[in-house]
C-alpha cells in the first residue's frame, strides 16, 4: 500500500510515519509540505510545493497511492481565521479533490478533534473551521474518516515542537495508564492514532467519525 502523509514532522504526523515505516505491508510514504520532512528512509519520498492548494500538481503526484494521512496543523492561539482556514481547511480539501481525482474511493483520513463543530455555527472558531472542513470531505468521492482525538500522548520517542506541551506530556506519561481507564473517551497516544488509521486504510469502518474510544479499539484490534 502506498500512503500520502501531510504533516510528517509535527506530533501526530511523525507518530504515523513511525508507524507507516514499521509497517511492511506500507511500500512509499510521500511526505507532502512546503517545507522537505527531512526524513531520510528508503520508503519516504518528499513532495515539497510552496502552493498546497495547487491541484494540478498534487493531482499528478497523487496518481498510483491508496490513502492520505493528512495530520497537518496549526494552533488556533493566535492564528488570525484567514490563515487558520487556509491550513486546516483549505489544505485538506485540495488534497482531498486531488486524491479522489486520481483515486476515486481511496481513503483519507484527517486528524480534527474533540468539540469540532459539525454545525459550523457554534462561537469557537477553530471547531467551526474543522467542522466545515470534515463536511466538505465526507462529500468527495472518498471513503473520508475523521479522527477526533482529545488528549493524544506521544509514544516511540516523538516530540512536540512546543516545549512547554514537551514538558506537559513528560508530567502526563507516567499516568496515561490511569488516564485511558478512567476516561478512555477523552486519551489516546501517537501510536494508536497511526495503527488506526492503517487500519481503516485496509478494512474501513462502519463509521465516518472516531473518537478516542473508537481510535483506541481500532488499533488494538
Amino acid at each position: 500500500m502506498k500512503v500520502i502523509l501531510y504533516g510528517a514532522t509535527g506530533m501526530v504526523g511523525a507518530g504515523v510515519l513511525l508507524e507507516c515505516l514499521e509497517d511492511a505491508g506500507i511500500e512509499t510514504v510521500l511526505a507532502v509540505g512546503r517545507r522537505s520532512s527531512g526524513i531520510q528512509h528508503a520508503k519516504v519520498r518528499d513532495l515539497v510545493l510552496e502552493d498546497l492548494t495547487n491541484g494540478a500538481a498534487l493531482g499528478a503526484a497523487f496518481a498510483g497511492y491508496d490513502a492520505c494521512f493528512f495530520c497537518l496543523g496549526v494552533t488556533s492561539v493566535g492564528t488570525v481565521e484567514a490563515t487558520y482556514t487556509l491550513v486546516t481547511h483549505d489544505f485538506a480539501l485540495a488534497a482531498g479533490r486531488a486524491l479522489a481525482a486520481a483515486h476515486p474511493g481511496a481513503t483519507f483520513c484527517l486528524v480534527t478533534g474533540l468539540g469540532t463543530d459539525s454545525t459550523e455555527r457554534g462561537r469557537s472558531m477553530w471547531a467551526r473551521v474543522k467542522g466545515r472542513t470534515e463536511n466538505d470531505l465526507l462529500k468527495l468521492p472518498l471513503e473520508a474518516y475523521m479522527f477526533r482525538p482529545g488528549y493524544i500522548q506521544p509514544m516511540k520517542g516523538v516530540r512536540s515542537r512546543t516545549a512547554l506541551y514537551r514538558t506537559l506530556y513528560n508530567i502526563f506519561r507516567p499516568l496515561y495508564p490511569l488516564l485511558k481507564q478512567v476516561a478512555p473517551g477523552y486519551v489516546t497516544t501517537t501510536v494508536a492514532i497511526g495503527r488506526a488509521m492503517l487500519a481503516i486504510a485496509r478494512s474501513g469502518y462502519p463509521q465516518r467519525i472516531l473518537g478516542p474510544r473508537e481510535i483506541n479499539e481500532v488499533a488494538e484490534g
